[in-house]
């Protein structure tokens, strides 16, 4: 019986489980370490991941007992139409429980859509009215809340699971394979560190000239070997740019055609990543990498810092506006993102000289 979704869900020990998390990309890697736990305490409970074909092939090393379906949203599964064919493949599944992580219209039609075959569901509380009320421009209530990885796991305590969180990396405690383009690049003499300037909102994103004065600090001592992450057309001439500056210092790796698998597998033999609040932060999570990670319109309390990522490895500026916006999509009301252009390249080498230091 279920009284409502503040209640844990109390029938027959369930056995098939269905997981609806669609997009974006660094909230569904963000599932992975909930998922994994919970695929790992439960091996006798088969739980289906029902996700996008792209944002798919980051669930490297999946558990046995995970399948992936692909939800083509873009495609035959796109609008009201399309939802009903999903509806359609899903039931013959024979699920008999549902965690909604997403909690959209199109997953709440979905599990609307497989009630009638008596399927139960559970959706993720978003915290929508608080997270308002951190990002208000008066009369603002900073505080942390709970991280997207409590609101994963709480939907599955609602549906009856209890399990350690105990997720380490997609690789366990080995890395993976460095791929074949790189182990000429890769060097065990220097610290490898890898830096992901771009996010997709402006408000996300270090000032282009400060980013190029970072690298330019790092790259002239003979410490550092710097790998850098994008994509896109702007961003790979922005990149190739940087790294034809220091041959043999700087790595664009643009254009290398890694793949998800490719730049996880690097990101496990780096020392560490700076990073915007972006998908990069949380894939680097995946591996067990530590991360530099840069704050501007955003906010970790909002609760999307990377698994097992450290406050202390934060970059921001204490700003009465900040944080301004929940994903940094809002355009800056004061006009001058003073809360990134007050950020020093200094501040972030600082960072990343203690972080390389508390790992000798």
């Amino acid at each position: 019986m279920v009284k409502n979704n503040c209640s844990v869900i109390s029938f027959r020990p369930l056995r098939n489980i269905l997981i609806i998390r669609l997009s974006a990309l660094g909230d569904v890697a963000m599932t992975i370490p909930i998922v994994y736990s919970l695929c790992k305490a439960y091996p006798d409970v088969n739980f289906t991941m029902l996700t996008t074909p792209v944002v798919s092939r980051i669930f490297i090393n999946r558990p046995d007992n995970l399948k992936i379906y692909p939800a083509e949203i873009r495609g035959r599964h796109k609008g009201i139409k399309g939802i009903y064919i999903l509806y359609k493949e899903l039931r013959t599944f024979s699920f008999d429980g549902i965690a909604d992580l997403h909690n959209v219209l199109r997953s709440r039609l979905l599990c609307a859509l497989l009630r009638f075959s008596g399927v139960k569901s559970v959706h993720i509380n978003k915290g929508r009215i608080a997270k308002c009320e951190i990002t208000a421009r008066r009369h603002k209530k900073l505080r942390q809340l709970p991280t997207s990885f409590h609101r994963y796991t709480d939907v599955f305590r609602k549906l009856g699971f209890s399990f350690p969180e105990n997720f380490v990396s997609i690789y366990g405690k080995k890395k993976a394979a460095l791929p074949e383009v790189l182990l000429s690049e890769y060097s065990s003499e220097m610290h490898c560190i890898g830096i992901a300037p771009f996010a997709k909102h402006r408000g996300k994103i270090y000032p282009e000239k400060k980013m190029e004065q970072l690298i330019s600090m790092l790259a002239k001592t003979e410490e550092y070997k710097i790998f850098l992450f994008g994509g896109g057309e702007r961003e790979s001439l922005i990149l190739n740019r940087w790294a034809s500056d220091f041959p043999g210092k700087v790595v664009s790796l643009t254009g290398m055609q890694l793949g998800f698998s490719g730049e996880l597998a690097l990101m496990s033999h780096l020392k560490l990543l700076v990073s915007m609040d972006s998908a990069n932060m949380h894939l680097a999570s995946l591996v067990g990498l530590p991360v530099i990670s840069v704050w501007g319109a955003t906010h970790p309390y909002a609760g999307f810092l990377g698994w097992k990522q450290s406050l202390d490895n934060t970059v921001q500026v204490d700003l009465p506006c900040r944080p301004c916006s929940v994903f940094g999509n809002r355009p800056c009301w004061r006009n001058d993102y003073a809360c990134l252009n007050e950020i020093s390249p200094e501040e972030i080498a600082n960072k990343i000289k203690k972080e390389i230091y508390a790992q000798k």
